[in-house]
């Protein structure tokens, strides 16, 4: 379909890593992030805590997205404490680590250090140990009486290890009072720096890679999990750190489960598959959903859905603006799934409702039924990230986001409608429809980067049906060779820390 309205910059992966290899994010960067963080708390002690150590050594260890971001520092049981006055930095940022101990990393690897972290990173570095000394030191020194906290907390009890954390340190200093500032760091993190946007890319252009990998190799009678393999497979060979969220691949009844990640049913030759990945790269998530049909070619009632997803998705791309308003796209792609399930007979006619409740108390859209979920959302550092999207916020150079309408005929949902008499009247009306289309789910997702020029679409997998169709008719013959480019960015690139 031709998008008119926005600019979209065809990028092949290869030619994107090539323009962007020499990008990595540098201690400079960080340094601007805690200083903009200065700027808005202006005075009191910030402490951002890492994640914990895995309660057992042979348990992966992933850094929280908040200490990352100002940090770039990924070893467990860390702290970050700053002095803020006047809104600057008083003194050099102090990161609290685990010292160097040669019989415990012989169990979990190598640690920077105290001496390491201040060669390395520029910090002063301190032990973890003394972390609540020193904040009762500048607490009764400094003069400071706000305390600043970035971690994870629990609104609720049982109270997490950070809410445990904050609690002893402030034990003992009866006036501190306690501001939780991840609301901060979050406003600070919706726009994405070039070096952000580059590892951005390389987590999609992975992912895209082995959106082709699976097609090629889908076909009736293999199992979800063979295809989950291959595609965790491709991330990992081309440099991912892992899979930015737990892989979904939903055949059949499956394709109409939105979270669905057991990934463990037999694929059967009538089947649509939801392939809903992303890898993720130096901790940059992708977020690229693919729809297949298992025989290679869509029947008139998967092109039907599939039609009516990928027409939605046109009609946002096509109203999205740099500093436009993302629910401009929202709308859009509501307006235009209206039109084709109308059209379908999955609803009675654009713009219609039904009771969603048993005392007929609440409206909610028919289209509802089958789209329970807005347009997309950022993609960052999480794979939900802070920042504008398709369905908030305004299109600013820097946004990174996705575009992902579905279609979800569940094959119970006339059973799950509150029984009331409209909602009677309107399944009657709906009945043959959700029959033939049912068991059928569509999601086609993309991702985009705000430019100051125009918005750019960068997940360039297959999704016009034929190039779907023409995908599923290569031979396979294996795993795709590994871009070799990836992965050398990958050596070459990045903040490392031993």
């Amino acid at each position: 379909m031709k998008l008119s309205i926005i600019k979209f910059v065809a990028l092949f992966s290869v030619v994107s890593v090539a323009r962007t290899a020499e990008a990595q994010i540098p201690s400079s960067e960080y340094a601007a992030r805690r200083t903009a963080l200065a700027q808005k708390l202006q005075n009191g002690i910030l402490v951002a805590l890492g994640t914990g150590e895995p309660e057992e050594d042979f348990l992966s260890f992933f850094q929280n997205s908040q200490f990352n971001y100002l940090t770039g520092f990924n070893e467990p049981n860390a702290a970050l404490v700053m002095v803020i006055k006047d809104g600057a930095i008083s003194g050099t940022p102090m990161l609290f680590v685990q010292p160097s101990d040669p019989g415990r990393e012989v169990w979990t690897g190598h640690r920077l250090g105290l001496a390491g972290v201040k060669t390395t990173l520029g910090f002063d570095g301190r032990n973890i140990a003394t972390l609540k000394h020193v904040v009762d030191s500048l607490a009764a020194g400094g003069g400071a009486t706000t305390l600043f906290t970035v971690g994870n907390f629990n609104r609720e009890p049982p109270l997490s290890r950070d809410d445990q954390t904050v609690a002893t340190l402030i034990g003992g200093n009866a006036g501190l009072t306690v501001k939780q500032a991840n609301a901060d760091v979050l406003t600070l993190r919706r726009v994405k720096t070039a070096a952000e946007l580059d590892f951005i890319r390389r987590a999609v252009n992975i992912t895209v890679g082995a959106q082709r990998d699976a097609m090629r190799m889908i076909e009736p009678g293999m199992n979800e999990f063979e295809v989950q393999s291959l595609i965790e497979y491709d991330f990992r060979r081309n440099g991912a750190d892992r899979p930015s969220f737990s892989t979904i691949v939903g055949s059949g009844p499956n394709s109409t489960t939105l979270h669905y990640n057991a990934d463990d049913r037999f694929i059967d030759q009538n089947d649509v598959i939801v392939m809903d990945i992303g890898a993720s790269y130096r901790g940059y998530a992708a977020d690229v959903t693919r729809t297949v049909p298992a025989s290679g070619k869509f029947s008139p009632i998967q092109r039907d859905i599939y039609t009516a997803v990928r027409a939605a998705q046109a009609a946002g791309e096509q109203a999205g603006k740099v500093n436009g308003a993302g629910r401009e796209m929202s709308d859009a792609a509501n307006a235009s799934l209206d039109q084709s399930l109308s059209r379908l007979g999955l609803i009675e006619q654009p713009g219609a409702t039904y009771d969603c409740d048993p005392g007929s108390a609440r409206q909610c859209a028919q289209r509802s039924l089958y789209y329970m979920h807005s347009l997309g959302h950022g993609i960052g550092l999480d794979v939900h990230d802070p920042g504008a999207s398709s369905s908030n916020g305004t299109l600013v150079p820097g946004s990174a986001f996705t575009i992902e309408p579905g279609v979800y005929v569940r094959s119970n949902l006339l059973e799950i409608i509150p029984n009331t008499p409209k909602n009677q009247a309107m399944i009657s009306k709906i009945r043959p429809a959700v029959q033939k289309y049912a068991n059928i789910g569509v999601r086609i997702e993309d991702d985009y980067i705000v430019t100051p020029t125009g918005i750019e679409w960068i997940s360039r997998a297959p999704r016009e049906i034929d190039e779907v169709e023409a995908m599923m008719k290569e031979k396979w013959t294996g795993p795709s060779p590994r871009d070799a480019s990836t992965v050398e960015a990958y050596r070459s690139t990045g903040r490392r820390v031993p």
